[in-house]
């Protein structure tokens, strides 16, 4: 997971919930800076095990430079509300659809943005129906499968989900921690003894972890597809990863014809790692868009 320095938004943003045709979706909303003339809006879509918290640090830079930036909790995750135990609810592309219908309730176009797991489901959007959407970035998030490490790890973390409760999963990750582990990341991040991470967790439904956990551990390759939809693709990442191996991401942006953004200094969670840096790349990358 990546973490936030706070959970609390951003100056001017605010937490609200999102109606949408498929649902309330909880969500983090950035207007464009005072004085800036508005460029467009972003629709952020967060990684497994994270939130929308997770782009806090990008929403301030980026509405400086012209952009509205909508960062969401997808079904079941954190404030968003969704089943328990019905795995089918969370469907690649039951949330797929979920994400047409975010970005239809924001009225317009959107550039789409999906980090990790959030951007499997961004592409399952964009290969469903790319209409509503200018672009496609897809950070730290790879054309299939899950390294076999990682893959190790999210069978694990289904395995504890079939017998424990969240707070006993949460209390065992915490157990099995090394000092090493709050610094260096882990499954789409480190743990963080902190109380909003711990409450983060144990508002995620198990059903959602343990089904996109499976969508990690089985995606196909479906890079082929998504290069024939007619919109401009952005890979970013930073410059280690071990959920997508960063030579495979360079391969993905060759196959893609996509803008390729290495984020010097950043590993998984370039969104977290170096905010002002990835802020700089997406909002660049959006103006070229126009």
């Amino acid at each position: 997971m990546s973490r936030p320095d706070t959970f609390l938004p951003p100056p001017g943003a605010r937490a609200y919930s999102l109606r949408t045709s498929r649902g309330a979706f909880a969500v983090v909303d950035a207007p464009v800076a005072a004085g800036v003339e508005p460029r467009g809006v972003a629709l952020l879509l967060p990684g497994f095990t994270g939130s929308k918290e997770d782009f806090n640090p990008l929403h301030v830079p980026l509405a400086e430079r012209g952009y509205r930036t909508v960062a969401v909790d997808g079904r079941g995750q954190y404030e968003t509300d969704g089943p328990e135990t019905d795995e089918a609810a969370y469907a690649q592309q039951e949330l797929a659809r979920d994400v047409l219908a975010q970005a239809d309730a924001l009225g317009q176009p959107v550039h789409l943005l999906g980090h990790s797991l959030g951007g499997q489901i961004s592409r399952a959007a964009v290969l469903t129906d790319h209409a509503p959407f200018l672009s496609l970035t897809l950070m730290s998030s790879g054309p299939a499968q899950i390294s076999t490490s990682q893959q190790e790890r999210v069978k694990l973390l289904r395995d504890a989900l079939a017998v424990m409760s969240m707070a006993e999963v949460w209390d065992a990750m915490r157990a099995m921690e090394t000092p090493e582990d709050t610094e260096a990341p882990a499954l789409d991040g480190g743990l963080d003894a902190r109380d909003d991470l711990r409450r983060r967790w144990l508002g995620t439904r198990p059903a959602q972890l343990i089904a996109t956990g499976r969508q990690l551990c089985t995606e196909p390759d479906r890079i082929a597809e998504l290069a024939a939809v007619p919109l401009p693709f952005h890979v970013l990442s930073g410059v280690l990863d071990d959920t997508w191996p960063v030579p495979l991401l360079d391969d993905m942006a060759a196959r893609l014809g996509a803008r390729r953004t290495v984020v010097d200094g950043a590993q998984h969670s370039p969104n977290t790692d170096r905010p002002l840096a990835t802020a700089r790349a997406l909002a660049d990358f959006w103006d070229d868009v126009g």
